[in-house]
């Protein structure tokens, strides 16, 4: 199943250059330093996110926590893949795109005049609903992000991809191949080296967009446990349509509905013992 359609979201992959960002009602500049928020990895304060006159999502306070999985749940439009491009500003391309409140990272808005744009894309990487590996070699796809950061020396770059092609059970299949093109492999190979991408910048937090909903249930099943394993030395956010999914991956659930936050706890809370009526409605299928 699709993510939702926001109008004239960026492709997939696409990264803007800082040039080209535009923020809009920016953060103003504290000479303070930014205090530091033990145990939270963002925090969503009073965030209100539309397209032109459109909100999308009005009010969102909230916290993600730092070493866990966190579940987007929701229907079709209510806001998910919005609120998840926001955390590491995939939006700020489009140029209707409009955000009041603000997001924290270590205590620091994300829009503040000091964040570099680059840097925080390392920090909170991303991995897209379908895979988007490069026009380049397998090995230059994992090392695309360590060259551009300038992370490791470019003796060290077949070891880095040998450690992300390991991580992400992927070397055994490629290790022979790793000046093939990429396109050449399975659409669940083409994911995980992605995965493999993403991993190698070493980013603090790591943003996933319906990983899996274009694989096949083998290749599901090695995203899910990969996820697994990434905590709690990264923060992880998945989008999913997936209730199975977010119940068997996850350590805490958003449910968003209509632009509202309306749930978010445990998993097990959300999903077994909703507080709220409209959670306890979608959880179980009677709409959505």
């Amino acid at each position: 199943m699709s993510t939702q359609s926001d109008p004239a979201l960026p492709g997939d992959g696409y990264t803007a250059t800082a040039a080209e960002i535009t923020v809009v009602a920016p953060v103003p500049a504290s000479s303070a330093a930014p205090a530091a928020d033990h145990g939270i990895a963002l925090r969503a304060v009073d965030l209100t996110l539309s397209f032109g006159s459109r909100p999308v999502l009005t009010g969102i306070t909230t916290e993600i926590r730092k070493g866990a999985v966190t579940a987007l749940i929701g229907p079709t439009g209510s806001g998910k893949t919005t609120l998840l491009r926001t955390f590491n500003r995939m939006n700020d391309k489009v140029s209707t795109y409009r955000h009041a409140g603000d997001v924290l990272l270590d205590g620091r808005s994300i829009w503040h005049s000091g964040v570099d744009l680059m840097s925080l894309r390392r920090r909170v990487g991303m991995l897209f609903q379908r895979p988007n590996p490069f026009p380049m070699s397998i090995m230059e796809n994992v090392v695309a992000g360590t060259r551009a950061h300038r992370m490791v020396s470019r003796q060290g770059m077949r070891q880095v991809a040998e450690e992300q092609l390991t991580a992400v059970g992927l070397w055994g299949a490629v290790k022979d191949r790793l000046k093939d093109s990429p396109f050449r492999l399975s659409g669940g190979q083409q994911q995980l080296l992605c995965l493999a991408r993403a991993l190698a910048i070493k980013p603090e937090i790591l943003l996933l967009d319906e990983p899996t909903s274009a694989l096949d249930p083998n290749a599901t099943e090695s995203i899910e446990a990969l996820i697994r394993k990434l905590v709690p030395d990264i923060t992880v956010i998945i989008v999913t349509h997936n209730m199975q999914q977010a119940a068997r991956v996850s350590d805490r659930t958003m449910f968003l509905n209509k632009g509202r936050l309306v749930e978010h706890g445990e998993t097990r809370q959300v999903f077994e013992h909703p507080v709220e009526e409209e959670t306890a409605s979608y959880v179980q299928g009677r709409f959505g």
